[in-house]
């Protein structure tokens, strides 16, 4: 069994409250326009009128080589981390993904990197967890790039 997990409230919540991005700013705070702005903690689109931040993330404990930073939204207010069994609501309107292991050196495990149908993402996850070396997988937009979520095993 595979889980989805958001980004940490504690992340989350330095964050919201002023915190330095990865590149060491302060998030860009802006007013959504309800045109698919998924934040990575409730994992909900931000509602149109809503103010959300932007700001460039590393879903990585350290920079190297293969730690990829790239730009997120997040609900500038208080949000609750999304845990519930089904898949989040950012899942529901993109026809596919880009999924792909990271061992725990925190570095891609060759060969598990896929562009995946959203319905059968999950399944796939499963599959990659078979090789061993793989200790998470992260789900990125497959046109951008965009980090979006992590899976990790249930």
């Amino acid at each position: 069994m595979v889980k989805i997990a958001a980004l940490p409230t504690k992340i989350v919540r330095a964050l919201q409250n002023g915190g330095p991005d990865a590149h060491g700013q302060t998030a860009e705070r802006v007013t959504s326009d309800g045109g698919g702005n998924p934040c990575r903690h409730c994992l909900r689109y931000i509602p149109s009128g809503s103010k959300m931040l932007i700001l460039a993330h590393r879903p990585f404990p350290a920079a190297q080589p293969y730690a990829e930073t790239g730009p997120i939204f997040l609900c500038a207010n208080h949000c609750t981390a999304h845990q519930e069994d089904h898949t989040p609501e950012i899942f529901a309107h993109s026809p596919d993904y880009l999924i792909k292991g990271y061992g725990r050196d925190d570095r891609i495990v060759y060969g598990t990197g896929i562009v995946i149908a959203r319905d059968e993402m999950m399944q796939q996850a499963e599959d990659i967890f078979l090789d061993q070396r793989v200790n998470y997988i992260h789900i990125r937009s497959a046109r951008n790039n965009c980090y979006q979520a992590r899976i990790d095993r249930g």
